[in-house]
This record gives C-alpha cells, sequence and structure tokens, in this order.
C-alpha cells in the first residue's frame, strides 16, 4: 500500500526555504535522516500486536522534532514559526495512515478505497436558471481537505443532453471516515470542525467525522450536540499553561524551562489505547467482508 508523505515534503520544503537559519540547516539534515529511518522502522511493523509498537515509534520520533529540532534550536524561526511550517502535526498526518493500514490494508485495498490526508466531496451544487443554459446545468462540486480520511474515488458528469454532448466534468472523493487532527485543541478549532463535520453529512450521511488532538486546549464540548462522532485526545492531557508557554518563544527562554517541557512530553506520551479506539471505530464502520448465509445462521446475528 502505498502512503502520501506530508511530513517528508515539509521537511524538504524546510531545506529549500531561504529564511531558514544557516545554524538550524545541519540539524534539519539530521531531521530528514531521522525521519527515513522512522519510516523505514513504521514498515518493519506487521499486524495486531504491533499497535504499541508503532504508538512507541511515533512518540520517539515526536519527541525528537517536538524538544531536539524545534525547542532546542538556538535560533527563534523554527519554534515561532512551526505553524507555518507545520512540521509537527503533520507527523501525525503521516502516521495515521499508516496505523490504519497496518491492521486494514487488505479490507481497504479490496473495496477500492484509498487512506491518507484527502479532497473529498463536501457539496454539489446546480448554478442555473431559467433565463440561459449553463454547460452541465452549471455543476459545481465543492471539496474540503482532510488530515485523514478513508475514501472511495467519485467521477461525476453532467449535461443537458442524453448523450452527455456540451457537458460537464468533475472528479472528486467521497470520504465516509474523516478526521480532523490537531495539536491543540481549542473552541475555534472545534467549532469550526463541527461545521465541517456538518457539511460532510450532508454530502455523505453514513460518514463518519472524528477530531484527533495532541493536547487538550478548551474545556470540553458534548459531541452529541455536533456532527462530531468522537473527540479522541491522543496524549490524555491538556497542553501547558500559557504563562509558561509564553517564555517558549526565546532561545534563552527555552532554555531555562527545558526540563519542563521535556517533562510534561516524557509523562504525557501519546496513549497506544486512544489509537486503539479510534482503530475499532474504523473497524465498526468498514463491517465485515460478504457473509454467507449459513454464516450468519451460525452465530445467529448480523
Amino acid at each position: 500500500m502505498g502512503y502520501q508523505t506530508p511530513h517528508g515534503d515539509k521537511l524538504a520544503a524546510l531545506l529549500d526555504n531561504d529564511k531558514l537559519p544557516q545554524r538550524d540547516r545541519p540539524r534539519v539534515r539530521r531531521a530528514v535522516e531521522k525521519y527515513q529511518a522512522w519510516i523505514r522502522e513504521l514498515d518493519g511493523f506487521q499486524g495486531q500486536q504491533s499497535i504499541g509498537s508503532l504508538v512507541a515509534s511515533l512518540d520517539r520520533y515526536k519527541k525528537f522534532i517536538d524538544l531536539e529540532l524545534i525547542y532546542d534550536s538556538s535560533e527563534d524561526f523554527l519554534y515561532r514559526q512551526r505553524g507555518q511550517l507545520k512540521l509537527d502535526n503533520t507527523v501525525l498526518e503521516e502516521f495515521l495512515p499508516r496505523l490504519v493500514g497496518n491492521q486494514f490494508s487488505e479490507r481497504i485495498e479490496g473495496r477500492g478505497l484509498i487512506i491518507g490526508p484527502a479532497n473529498a466531496l463536501a457539496q454539489l451544487r446546480f448554478d442555473s436558471d431559467l433565463q440561459s443554459v449553463s454547460v452541465g446545468g452549471g455543476m459545481t462540486a465543492r471539496a474540503k481537505d482532510h488530515d485523514f480520511a478513508i475514501v472511495r474515488p467519485l467521477f461525476l458528469q453532467a449535461s443537458h443532453h442524453e448523450d452527455f454532448t456540451s457537458a460537464r466534468s468533475e472528479s472528486t472523493h467521497l470520504a465516509y471516515i474523516a478526521a480532523e487532527i490537531k495539536t491543540n485543541l481549542d473552541k475555534t478549532m472545534f467549532q469550526e470542525a463541527s461545521a465541517t463535520a456538518r457539511d460532510l453529512k450532508l454530502a455523505i450521511p453514513s460518514s463518519r467525522y472524528f477530531l484527533l488532538c495532541e493536547w487538550l486546549d478548551m474545556t470540553p464540548i458534548n459531541t452529541n450536540l455536533t456532527e462530531i462522532e468522537e473527540v479522541i485526545v491522543l496524549r490524555k492531557e491538556r497542553r501547558l499553561a500559557a504563562d509558561l508557554r509564553g517564555q517558549f518563544s526565546t532561545a534563552a527562554g527555552r532554555i531555562n524551562n527545558r526540563e519542563a517541557f521535556e517533562q510534561h512530553l516524557s509523562q504525557h506520551p501519546f496513549e497506544s489505547s486512544m489509537f486503539e479506539r479510534f482503530l475499532s471505530h474504523v473497524e465498526r464502520l468498514l463491517g465485515r467482508d460478504q457473509e454467507s448465509g449459513q454464516d450468519v445462521l451460525e452465530r445467529g446475528w448480523f
């Protein structure tokens, strides 16, 4: 199964970034080597028993990116621009498809499904009126990027003519499972995700939308009041206090507070149980492969 490389692409783009301080270039090159070794390690794990090993590998690599690459830099560029550079949050974007593929690759590929970051249908509309004839009824497919999704390709064609002359065509994906991945989940992000989940379910009523985050940065809200299936806090912990984080913007402040930052990461690693919970949702939504009537009768339920 082939996987996209959003995190690897961000590392490569960083090396090409003219604004990257010279002192950081050797460190970023080392990060590229670490990344390549990490991917080889992930590819070596197979089967159900490997979930804990996969998550432990993620935790080690993510700690290297957060602490040794970004936090420990003697320059301020990597830390202050981390939101724009997207080095840290793309680690999970690259990891999650491999985790799901490790468990369900045959069931996914056998159904023509694709896993990974994806652009998928959010709305289909027709910009048409009685006063003019627009090509294909003015069909427009609006799409939305998802950090993680299980999708199936979809090709659309619309025309006012039975033989499809003067037609408009669109290619997109249908997302049956979608997830937004956040480093720190705050209330604004939650509200935006709620709107995305609503749009997705209007387009595909059977779809399911999840929010995954490392750290919680808001008061929990009942997801039953939204179209979000569930929010999963992958480290089961809150974000560091704002007054402490405010000291991290300078190299001197980071040096003085390194112990507190490292301790926060070490004491709250990624929890295998949280990834297993997400995998259980995926397994339930994938369902079983087609069963014979005899299989159902022997079990007694379906």
